[in-house]
């Protein structure tokens, strides 16, 4: 056996180069690229390593590591998780930044490597700059805080470590049912180290995605139980887009009469006008999915991990009867809220349901009423998301015009704030691949940087980012690197001078408005910012306009640029949607001299008493 000596940085790079993936039109790289901001810790290693294989392994500069971080995360969610990126920064700050990053990977179960610079292994010049000093252990770093937030975390302190870390590493990112982060802690001097590699090591390696079939016995409960409802729901989450079953799922449901509520995730798994879509579920679901959720008896959850906002914290179901069946790739999600587990791939498993459910249908009343909760529902998006007049107009109407304008194919890119929710209940989903809103770990910030990366997932589609001002401020720096690497984005910054979906919330939780709007804060100036010069200055074309006519006009010459195009409006900080929508837990104040706070605690405890623990 043949062996080549390359440092640890070359040796890491060049497997990376070597992992293939089949996609639709055939074999393609795994990693799709890696970004970089390079400093002491990364830039003599891995840096030069990545500068002498660019044509096999793209370098891409952002300008700041959590937002490099949300762009791989938001390519490979866009692609499924078949492809995925990887993420290098120095040691130190530029460490520490990718953890929120990798916090949002692991909920959101999406493949992400990240690859952060670390102390000497040596320890000879100890402490290095930016190094982390415990005295209690010497062996810490400030690389151990990506531990609770990666799916496999290792720290390289010899080369040939890397002959068995990085195949661990990839495993764990290709799994269905282990998939998210993986951080590589690389030593800074162990990267420019060298070892005498096994040739057989950078040989092409395929990576297909597992799809394990169901357990007989718990495919046989599973179907006993569909077969005996009388009042089905499926739930979709975003397994069932990651193991593209979305077709499968549409003929399933509409084969057996089946209503289907979407997550955040799951939304777009069926397009809004299927006739077996009632939209989405939950805190903020349509009037019918949740209509429907409180009195089915048999519940079929697909790919998801029912998280609060899917299960109104537990109060959506409400029949006594109800059967809820899990089906998910991973079992620890699949056992979840006392359901029967049906643990396997989302399309494998709904083949093998079908064949069991031969000749079963929903009975005709429970479609009829499917239908008609269907109707009024869209009916409701209809109105509330109709041209306004409103000077500073509603979330609602901004939404509406921007789902107008975009075209059937294209995406919408949002994430935390009150903007999910209405988006969930009232976009109008094309398909998989059209709504992409980042909501299990609802990280402000997320939204321009995912974008990005959703455009370079798929430069065809025009891709529409839908962010706060709140969300703006936070982190924006990736408009830059969307000019730069001509990757085209129509940014719709919505300004309602502050945090207006928690300046909401605070009040309707018995507060009174503190701390959130620009108006409401101790401040004894107040701060005006010109969002649209400040695009201009990262490189964007960029305007403020006034209504949502304004809008309609602005969004037609956004299409028309090959820049990255800003439009900005100040919407109306205290309208939302009163239509769907269910109960969420967020705690109220138990003990407290304001009446209002005693009256929102008092609905609270109300509420909390349709709280199901089984």
């Amino acid at each position: 056996m043949g062996t080549v000596r390359l440092t640890a940085a070359q040796a890491l790079v060049r497997y990376l180069s070597q992992q293939r993936t089949e996609l639709e039109d055939g074999p393609a790289p795994l990693f799709a690229g890696v970004w970089a901001i390079f400093g002491h810790g990364n830039v003599a290693g891995l840096g030069d390593a990545l500068a002498r294989r660019t044509q096999t392994l793209p370098t891409y500069r952002g300008h700041n590591e959590q937002a490099m971080a949300h762009a791989a995360i938001a390519y490979a969610k866009a692609r499924n998780r078949l492809q995925m990126m990887a993420v290098t920064t120095s040691i130190g700050p530029g460490a520490t930044n990718m953890v929120t990053a990798a916090a949002l990977a692991h909920v959101n179960r999406l493949p992400v490597l990240l690859l952060p610079g670390d102390v000497f292994a040596d320890r000879r010049p100890d402490p290095v700059l930016q190094q982390i000093e415990d005295p209690q252990d010497a062996t810490v770093t400030a690389n151990d805080a990506f531990r609770p937030v990666s799916r496999y975390f290792d720290r390289i302190t010899r080369p040939e470590q890397l002959l068995n870390a990085l195949p661990r590493a990839i495993q764990t990112l290709t799994d269905p049912a282990a998939c998210g982060p993986v951080t590589l802690a690389l030593c800074q001097d162990v990267q420019t180290q060298a070892y005498d590699f096994p040739d057989a090591f950078f040989e092409p390696t395929m990576r297909r995605p597992r799809r394990p079939a169901p357990d007989p016995d718990e495919l046989a409960q599973a179907a006993e139980a569909l077969a005996g409802a009388e009042q089905p729901l499926v739930v979709a989450g975003g397994g069932v887009q990651y193991a593209r079953a979305n077709a499968r799922l549409a003929d399933f449901a509409r084969a057996h009469g089946l209503p289907v509520a979407e997550t955040q995730a799951g939304k777009g798994t069926l397009a809004w006008d299927h006739p077996c879509n009632v939209g989405s579920v939950g805190v903020t679901g349509s009037s019918a999915a949740n209509a429907l959720a409180a009195e089915a008896d048999v519940v079929l959850a697909i790919g998801t991990r029912l998280q609060d906002f899917t299960t109104a914290s537990r109060t959506l179901f409400q029949n006594p009867q109800l059967r809820q069946i899990n089906l998910n790739v991973a079992a620890a999600d699949a056992g979840k809220h006392g359901a029967l587990p049906l643990v396997g791939d989302a399309g494998t498993t709904l083949a093998a349901l079908d064949d069991r459910l031969d000749g079963y249908c929903a009975p005709e009343a429970w479609r009829r009423r499917m239908a008609d909760e269907k109707q009024v529902w869209d009916e409701i998006v209809a109105r509330t998301t109709a041209h306004s007049n409103a000077e500073r107009p509603s979330d609602m109407a901004v939404i509406g015009a921007v789902n107008r304008a975009a075209g059937p194919s294209d995406t919408v890119v949002c994430a935390a704030g009150g903007l999910p929710g209405e988006l969930h209940k009232l976009w109008r989903a094309q398909g998989p691949g059209t709504y992409h809103v980042e909501y299990g770990y609802s990280c402000m910030g997320y939204e321009i940087a995912g974008g990005l990366g959703a455009k370079m997932a798929d430069p065809s589609r025009e891709v529409f980012v839908m962010v706060g001002d709140g969300s703006y401020l936070m982190l924006n720096s990736e408009i830059a690197t969307s000019v730069m690497l001509e990757r085209k984005l129509i940014v719709v910054l919505l300004d309602n001078q502050g945090f207006g979906s928690i300046h909401r919330l605070q009040q309707a939780c018995g507060g009174a408005p503190f701390n959130n709007r620009f108006a409401n804060t101790t401040y004894n100036r107040q701060v005006s910012v010109d969002y649209a010069a400040h695009a201009r200055a990262l490189g964007a074309e960029a305007e403020k306009v006034q209504g949502i006519a304004d809008l309609e006009a602005a969004l037609h010459r956004a299409r028309l640029s090959e820049c990255s195009y800003v439009v900005v409006i100040e919407t109306d900080p205290d309208a939302s949607s009163d239509a769907g929508g269910a109960f969420w837990d967020v705690a109220v104040a138990e003990v407290s001299g304001d009446p209002k706070t005693r009256r929102a605690r008092t609905d609270y405890e109300a509420q909390r008493q349709n709280q199901r623990m089984t």
